[in-house]
């Protein structure tokens, strides 16, 4: 028997665990930032990472006692995410303190290099006493980690000793990538924690990540119909986002705090009036939820004549407004879907699945056309 088939209890309860993701973005108003180490140390959050099924059964172990192990030194509350039938990667969610999350994710990389050979993972090991991590980051944080000209991940890397290599693109049907840290497990925790201090300095960019789940997907398929229901889909997609940060406080009848980035209301009409009111469920608040789109996807979304946009406004009910201009030095533009929590799903994952098509459009065309 597997280590995994040996610890049935230990997964329940992730689905909320990862409902709480990013507690630290649950107030209202300014928000005091760390000044110290110390400081930083306390914050509370929420670090997630891709782990295959293998890496679990190392992480888990027999009966759960490595990951009651973990709890127990370091403070944090971890656990797997529950297996998917065909699916052979799972997350790993640990939420805590910074210093309590460098250090599991530091006794983590101890478990996996000392357990690789047993279960048969890596092969031929190209540094010895490593095991890579993939942390998943928020898209919209993913700037800070890397900085300008890639500085801060320069600095951190050097600070730990770790090799760090950030994925372009974002995991299917979520707003969250891959940074992957190989290197000793003392690197690793060195590592987290500098990665951790980026994420508590901006923390209000990580406010409605669409938070990646493993499941099985029909590579190539275009989006599915307009009810979420379709070959390989299934059920509706349920979108976790984290915490309800500043994306999710607008609550019906409010308007865009002081100094909050307004976008450009694409389709509005000239004498003054909207467009229609979004669709709320009865005992549903409207709630507005800001995103990022790479600028060379921009066009792929709204499509000719504002064609595919409006479809996506049509089917979901959800209102999105579009930014006339980038938000910042990546070129991107500053999506707003507003409307009730069933709505925004919906528009949530007509977007996304837009953005999945073009992208395997794209890695089909021979490179010398695109």
């Amino acid at each position: 028997m597997s280590a995994e088939d040996a610890s049935p209890g230990f997964d329940s309860g992730l689905e909320h665990i990862t409902d709480k993701v990013g507690g630290l973005n649950t107030n209202d108003g300014a928000i005091d930032r760390p000044q110290t180490d110390e400081e930083y140390g306390q914050s509370q959050i929420t670090l997630r990472a891709i782990v295959t099924s293998k890496e679990a059964g190392v992480i888990i172990g027999k009966a759960g006692q490595n990951v009651a192990d973990l709890r127990e030194k370091t403070g944090v509350r971890a656990g797997v995410s529950k297996v998917v039938p065909g699916v052979h990667d799972r997350v790993l969610t640990v939420t805590g303190t910074l210093n309590s999350i460098a250090e599991a994710y530091g006794l983590v990389a101890d478990g996996l290099v000392k357990g690789a050979p047993q279960m048969g993972m890596g092969g031929v090991v190209a540094n010895p006493n490593t095991h890579p991590i993939r942390l998943l980051i928020s898209h919209n944080q993913m700037g800070t980690i890397i900085g300008r000209q890639g500085l801060k991940i320069k600095q951190i890397q050097d600070a730990s000793g770790v090799r760090m290599v950030a994925q372009k693109e974002m995991l299917p049907q979520s707003t969250e990538r891959i940074v992957e840290v190989q290197g000793t497990p003392d690197g690793v925790q060195k590592a987290v924690w500098e990665i951790g201090k980026c994420l508590v300095d901006d923390q209000e960019r990580g406010y409605g990540t669409v938070l990646y789940s493993p499941a099985v997907r029909v590579q190539g398929a275009a989006a599915p119909p307009a009810n979420g229901a379709g070959p390989g889909y299934g059920a509706p997609r349920t979108f976790n986002r984290t915490g309800n940060g500043a994306d999710f406080t607008g609550g019906q009848g409010q308007g865009p705090a002081q100094g909050q980035y307004q976008p450009r209301r694409e389709g509005a009409r000239s004498d003054g009036q909207g467009p229609p009111p979004p669709a709320v469920e009865e005992g549903e608040d409207i709630q507005t939820q800001n995103i990022s789109i790479p600028a060379d996807m921009v066009g792929c979304i709204i499509g000719r004549g504002g064609s595919k946009i409006s479809e996506i406004r049509r089917s979901s009910g959800a209102r999105i407004s579009i930014a006339k201009a980038p938000h910042d030095d990546t070129g991107e533009r500053m999506f707003t879907i507003t409307g009730g929590q069933s709505a925004n799903e919906k528009a949530l994952y007509l977007l996304y699945e837009n953005l999945e098509a073009e992208k395997m459009r794209r890695s089909q065309i021979p490179e010398a056309q695109v």
